[in-house]
């Protein structure tokens, strides 16, 4: 089983980056997988029935006793058949529905296979938390799916309401299997089915779960969406909403039902919300002209008949749902599939425009009457069978004077006349003769396109023909419920009972049904005049205007656009909160302990004075400068904890963190503003300091609660046993705690990205400029060659800088682009230091990479020596020395380093140990002498490339891109001069640094 998902998500993969290639072959190709299940899943078949539950499982989290298992019994295997078999039938079918040339048919093959693996997960699996992803992982294809046609309003909309209504009933239902979990004692579904907790908790749980089953599988107040849903293509309808995605809820329904039909309320919301469903649905498919959309109505009021029998509670009734679950799933999506043979070929689903297709099409009329007579329950089809089934449960239990019996009983006759009723009118509106109507053309059809209705509706016949053999194979399940009070003998399937109360009613509901349709145009009247039941669909748009308006007045309130505003509002909330916690709080320190060292004290104040300053400062550079006290002396406290790894890594950070202040300070005034009267800084005084108060009182509070020795204790010895390194700080964060850390750089990434989404206006690639390339010879003549002629000067905001030859002279360029700035704005002190040390930081930085396993050092602190040296260049030479400089991207620098770690972190599973497990190599190595080798080096060199790219990105936006707007402010375009040369660092032949020459 874990082999069949396992090569679900692989072929979807596939199919999704190679489709496009495969012309109408695409979607046969994508079937192979879903009947290569199919058959892996017919072949459990003899252990199945022969009373064993073939098992899979894989831990997955083991500290909270979930597992991926995977079980397979009756039910389970039913249910897998019928999702792989119509699922690659279904994709067969797409090989002639969709044009060759049509867009996105490669997206939607592998969405589709995708969704058949969710499926199959689905009903195989036996965590309720594994379910549970399944359960989402389906309404997030179905999405997919349904708004397949992008460009179309309708279709869009279809897809999110679908999503909306499935996902919120999918987050009661997760309450309610936590619930479950909890008081059970465990998230194996087999287990809470066969030993059900008990008590009014547990009823309140199971509720939810139902609740989460009923808008699954589209039953009133939540059936609105599926009808809506018939924007999607029709595949997706015959898929989807006939045999997979609609059938999970009945699914869970017939899953829960041998332990939970006995809890309070189940039978009655079960009866009621069925028997509401089934006849609400047949009285609007009645309503309907579109063939789609009177099957889709049609398809409510089955999941409604659906509901009632398999939720009932009894044996027989169990016994009848199951058969009728696989009936629908055959017939329904057959009609579906033969509405999309008729749109396809005529052009139109309007019954009110169709005439005369009988006469053209005979072998997709006699598809679709066999379908529409399984659906009716018209023998000798499954449907039939399973619905003598249903009734005959029903009637036993009504006659001994069960209400609910005598409701349902009722309500599935009713429903069942509704059913004859639209049946005919399906089949006298696509293929009958309408007077005043000219005959639809109909376009022959393809063989290959009648392939899949043919086997679907073929199967309902046959399965009627053979219901007497199947059926012990539907009673293994059924025979995990009791026996009704009025089921004196184990009720089975057969095609003939004799003349029981059963076939009576069914004659009555197709007598009925039948007259319900000869008077069509009455009804249609009275229908038309009678329009008393209000709207499900309204309510959920009067629900999402009211969000929508909601959100509207609290963004009005809360979002003004003033950042003071929103830090207040985080402020007070997390004051308010934290008073309350704390007042709440028993648990104090009885003593203190002030400080370990005198320099503590020392340290802490300068800390304290530096924040006061920078709140009182009304000058931005001198409040950013002074902010940054408080960071340096955090760096010398951990310096004086004896953390030098710790201490290394905020003082680089703080300065990091000072650069880009300078950076972004240029853009903005150099005094803060005045405007703020004394009652505005008042507020924010006692915000401010209650923060900090608040801050220490919580310190403290978590330092003197603590009552078991802190798990950080054992953090030395990991490091050297697990970790294979003495730096306990870097393999902490590459190794230990690896998954904090790739959650830390996914947060410099997207960081990272935000800056630069909120400078760039285009793209961040586009400011800065690239060395030319050329050949080994010129790059070896430009190192050589002395700088003879000037240089054009670039005009800089501000600078008027206008050199001649006798200003000029013989410039020299240290750096790449050094030629590109103006004299008044370059430093040849600066770019003589710059062109030394550039290389040798960047040589400490890598050694600061690889050695921080057992020394100080690391990725982060590596990483940002790194970023200072592209600092210094970009001080140096401006943006044009930063683009000849690092003339990769950073945003693929970054992407380079987040796949490194996710890499580091999986490859260990393909070994058949935990992900981000670390391994430990040592040997000699000839030149380097004894090496010691941990693979968790590779995390750090991820970590290092993100540490980086977002140093670069920030250079890029807050530098070099300010730049090149500063330069559009005051010229009205950026500058433009020619690229600077790649490697043109001149230099003599000796190699010696040229001496300045007088001016010419």
């Amino acid at each position: 089983m874990i082999v069949a998902l396992t090569a679900f998500a692989v072929a979807a993969v596939v199919v999704a980056c190679v489709g496009g290639r495969l012309g109408r072959s695409l979607f046969l190709w994508s079937s192979v997988v879903p009947f290569a299940a199919f058959v892996y899943t017919a072949l459990q078949g003899p252990a199945v029935l022969s009373g064993e539950v073939p098992t899979e499982a894989v831990p997955w989290i083991p500290q909270l006793a979930i597992s991926l298992t995977l079980r397979m019994d009756v039910l389970a295997w039913v249910l897998a058949l019928v999702v792989t078999g119509v699922g690659g039938l279904v994709l067969v079918y797409c090989a002639r529905y969709f044009e060759r040339d049509e867009a996105g048919r490669a997206r939607f093959a592998a969405v589709l296979v995708a969704f058949a693996g969710a499926m199959y997960g689905l009903v195989t699996s036996d965590d309720v938390f594994v379910l549970f992803v399944f359960w989402e992982a389906t309404s997030v294809f179905s999405y997919l799916l349904i708004g397949h046609y992008t460009a179309k309003q309708a279709s869009r909309g279809a897809a999110l309401q679908a999503l909306i209504v499935t996902t919120a009933g999918g987050l009661a239902m997760l309450v309610g299997l936590v619930v479950l979990a909890v008081q059970g004692g465990t998230s194996s579904l087999s287990q809470l089915v066969e030993q059900p907790p008990t008590g009014t908790v547990v009823t309140v749980a199971v509720v939810l779960v139902l609740v989460g089953a009923l808008s699954k599988s589209a039953l009133v107040p939540f059936h609105f969406w599926l009808p809506a849903a018939m924007a999607a293509p029709t595949p997706v309808s015959a898929y989807l909403h006939a045999a997979a995605m609609v059938k999970a809820g009945i699914y869970l329904v017939a899953r829960l039902a041998p332990g939970y039909h006995d809890q309070p309320g189940w039978q009655e919301i079960i009866v009621t919300v069925g028997v509401v469903t089934m006849i609400l649905g047949g009285y609007r498919a009645l309503r309907q002209h579109d063939l789609k959309l009177v099957l889709a109505y049609g398809t409510v009021s089955q999941l409604g008949f659906l509901t009632i029998v398999v939720g009932f509670g009894t044996r027989d009734a169990a016994l009848a749902g199951l058969a009728l679950l696989v009936a629908h799933a055959l017939f329904k999506s057959t009609l579906f599939l033969v509405v999309g043979v008729i749109d396809h070929r005529t052009g139109t689903r309007d019954l009110r425009k169709l005439c005369g297709l009988g006469r053209q099409a005979p072998v997709l009329l006699v598809v679709t009457v066999l379908a529409l007579a399984s659906m009716a329950g018209v023998p000798p089809t499954f449907g039939f069978v399973a619905k003598e089934a249903v009734l005959t449960a029903l009637y036993d239990d009504a006659v001994t004077g069960s209400p609910w019996g005598v409701v349902a009983l009722v309500g599935v006759v009713i429903g069942s006349i509704l059913t004859t009723a639209y049946s005919l009118r399906f089949l006298w509106g696509a293929f009958g003769r309408k007077k005043g109507v000219e005959p639809v053309e109909f376009v022959r059809e393809h063989v290959d396109f009648l392939a899949s209705p043919i086997v679907l509706a073929v199967a309902g016949l046959v399965l009627g023909l053979v219901s007497y053999q199947v059926g012990p194979v539907f009673a293994r399940y059924a025979d995990t419920l009791p026996a009704g009070p009025g089921e004196h003998e184990p009720y089975y399937l057969a095609l003939w009972h004799g003349f029981e109360p059963a076939l009576g009613l069914t004659a009555i509901s197709l007598v009925v049904g039948g007259l319900l349709f000869w008077q069509r145009d009455r009804v249609s009247q009275l229908q038309k005049a009678v329009s008393f039941l209000p709207r499900a669909s309204d309510g959920y748009v009067r629900i999402m205007a009211t969000i929508d308006r909601t959100a509207s007045r609290t963004t009005a309130t809360t979002q003004r656009g003033s950042l003071p505003f929103y830090l207040a509002t985080i402020l007070v909330v997390f004051i308010a909160s934290s008073i309350v916690t704390l007042a709440l709080n028993s648990s104090w320190p009885t003593s203190a302990v002030l400080w370990d060292y005198p320099a503590q004290l020392a340290i802490g104040g300068l800390m304290i004075i530096g924040a006061i300053a920078s709140a009182l400062s009304n000058k931005r550079f001198q409040a950013v400068v002074l902010v940054g006290v408080t960071g340096y002396g955090m760096a010398a406290l951990f310096a004086l904890h004896g953390a030098p790894d710790l201490a290394l890594t905020q003082a680089l950070i703080e300065t990091i963190t000072l650069i880009a202040f300078v950076l972004v300070l240029r853009r903005l005034p150099a005094r803060l503003g005045e405007r703020n009267g004394r009652t505005h800084r008042a507020i924010r005084a006692v915000i401010g300091i209650s923060v900090g108060s608040v801050m220490a009182a919580i310190a403290v509070v978590a330092l003197g609660a603590r009552s078991v020795p802190t798990i950080s204790g054992a953090f030395p010895e990991l490091a050297v046993d697990g970790g294979h390194g003495r730096n306990v700080v870097n393999v902490t964060l590459v190794d230990i705690r690896g998954w904090d850390t790739m959650g830390e750089i996914a947060v410099l990434i997207v960081a990272a990205t935000g800056v630069a989404s909120l400078v760039f206006l285009t793209s961040r690639t586009d400011v800065l400029p690239r060395p030319e390339r050329r050949t080994r010879a010129q790059r070896f003549l430009a190192r050589v060659r002395p700088v003879r002629e000037p240089a054009p000067v670039v005009p800089v905001h501000g600078s008027t800088a206008q050199i001649g030859d006798s200003d000029e002279g013989d410039r020299r360029a240290w750096l790449l682009a050094g030629r590109k700035l103006a004299p008044q704005n370059r430093s040849i002190l600066l770019e003589v230091v710059v062109r030394l040390i550039f290389h040798a930081i960047i040589v400490v930085s890598i050694y600061l990479l690889f050695a921080g396993h057992n020394t100080p050092g690391g990725g982060f602190a590596g990483g940002l020596i790194a970023g200072f040296a592209f600092v210094a260049r970009y001080l140096a030479g401006g943006r044009y020395e930063l683009g000849a400089a690092a003339p990769l991207d950073a945003g693929k620098l970054l992407g380079a380093g987040l796949l490194t770690v996710a890499a580091t972190a999986l490859v260990p599973l393909f070994f058949g140990v935990d992900a981000l497990t670390s391994t430990w190599f040592e040997g000699d190595v000839p030149l380097l002498g004894h090496v010691e080798f941990v693979t968790s080096t590779f995390f750090d060199v991820g970590v290092y490339l993100v540490v980086v790219g977002l140093v670069l990105d920030v250079l890029r936006s807050l530098g070099a891109e300010v730049d090149r707007q500063e330069e559009e402010d005051a010229f009205g375009h950026p500058s433009e001069v020619s690229e600077p040369e790649e490697e043109s660092l001149p230099v003599s032949v000796a190699g010696t640094p040229p001496t300045e020459r007088g001016r010419a």
